[in-house]
């Protein structure tokens, strides 16, 4: 599980990084980045995966829980690249993404982390 630290959790600050409008998309993900930093504090990180994308709650935080330790992965190798230079990320799934295996998941994190 991805640190607390680590978490975006508040309504506001999902809204002002989609207010950016500096996003990515690879593979059934989208990757949405805030404001450049200023201050040493952690990245936050959200991962959404809307009802639209699939009606089942089992099969949306499925992708969820695939995309969050995609995630972990990169920041316990300390592969995250320039995406530190952010305030806040959120990654978002789509259809696209539903059936595909880890593997495809964590490829598609990495290309938009080193996108960015």
């Amino acid at each position: 599980m991805l640190p607390k630290q680590y978490r975006l959790k508040k309504k506001s600050a999902f809204k002002a990084t989609y207010k950016v409008k500096n996003s990515s998309h690879s593979g059934g993900v989208t990757l949405f980045a805030g404001l450049k930093k200023k201050e040493d504090y952690p990245t936050k990180v959200g991962f959404v995966v809307s009802k639209k994308v699939h009606k089942r709650a089992v099969r949306r935080n499925r992708l969820k829980r695939l995309m969050r330790e995609s995630y972990r992965l990169l920041l316990k190798e300390n592969n995250l690249g320039n995406s530190q230079n952010y305030i806040s990320l959120i990654f978002v799934g789509t259809d696209k993404a539903l059936g595909k295996d880890f593997k495809h998941i964590k490829s598609s994190i990495e290309k938009l982390v080193g996108r960015i």
